[in-house]
């Protein structure tokens, strides 16, 4: 995909893109060279101009002194798009085959929401553990790079429509009713921990998760990025545990890393 050309008449180059990129990692710690350019850079520039900036490096200026609008930004640009049991079909498989493997015996059961925004995956896959492995201990971390997510995961408050897929008889159980939406129990909340991550960059220990879950996080990533984090992936999962990417998504040498595909979304360490 080619990037769209500068505004007509404009003193900069193309790349006053790659100039607001530099500025926008120093600001927030967002590496946008992770992304494809041509998907993100029309985003980008659309959205700037719908503010009132034809040029980027003017635009980042703007970010660098209004809070509001750098929140607006980041809300558009990142991936922060989630609910409580997205994609029901995967849910099925993880309940019903992959966590009762990996609590065989009773055995503790450590995971890692990697992208995991405001904290819904982790704590469906919290609701899910009590559900289907009731006698064993299991831990969840989420991690995301934004760290207003990371706030929101802490609290585990979600609204009416983020819980739109949600099996109600699960929903009931272990959510409560609030006046502005849910709440996920305590006993969930004491399951989950979250901090802020650069996937890419963030230390993992190798070798030490049971089940690893990055779903709808790589798709807008370089293929060279996508890759390196699947790499990193495999690697922090114990031999026997599991990798859940999303259903769109793919591994591209599964082997190489030493996974092996059980289902069109789900790799097991070898």
């Amino acid at each position: 995909m080619t990037p769209l050309s500068p505004t007509t008449g404009s003193t900069r180059t193309a790349d006053d893109y790659l100039a607001f990129c530099d500025g926008l990692f120093k600001l927030c710690a967002i590496d946008l060279a992770q992304y494809k350019r041509g998907q993100m850079e029309r985003r980008i520039r659309s959205f700037a101009r719908r503010k009132g900036s034809d040029d980027l490096v003017d635009y980042l200026g703007v970010l660098k002194v209004n809070n509001d609008e750098l929140e607006d930004f980041l809300d558009r640009m990142t991936i922060n798009v989630s609910q409580l049991w997205r994609n029901p079909e995967q849910w099925t498989v993880i309940g019903g085959k992959i966590l009762p493997e990996l609590a065989e015996g009773n055995r503790a059961v450590s995971a890692w929401s990697a992208g995991c925004s405001y904290g819904a995956e982790a704590y469906t896959l919290a609701a899910m553990c009590k559900e289907h492995i009731p006698g064993s201990r299991a831990t969840i971390k989420g991690t995301d790079i934004d760290k207003r997510m990371i706030e929101r995961g802490r609290r585990g408050h979600f609204s009416a429509d983020d819980a739109r897929s949600a099996p109600q008889a699960l929903l009931k159980k272990y959510f409560d009713t609030v006046d502005d939406g849910i709440q996920a129990k305590r006993e969930l909340v004491s399951m989950c921990s979250f901090e802020v991550g650069d996937l890419l960059r963030m230390r993992v220990p190798a070798g030490r998760l049971d089940l690893v879950l990055c779903r709808n996080t790589v798709i807008y990533f370089t293929d060279d990025v996508r890759n390196a984090l699947h790499t990193r992936l495999a690697e922090a999962l114990r031999p026997g545990g599991y990798l859940v990417i999303g259903s769109t998504e793919r591994v591209q040498d599964p082997r190489e890393m030493g996974l092996t595909p059980t289902q069109p979304f789900v790799y097991r360490k070898s």
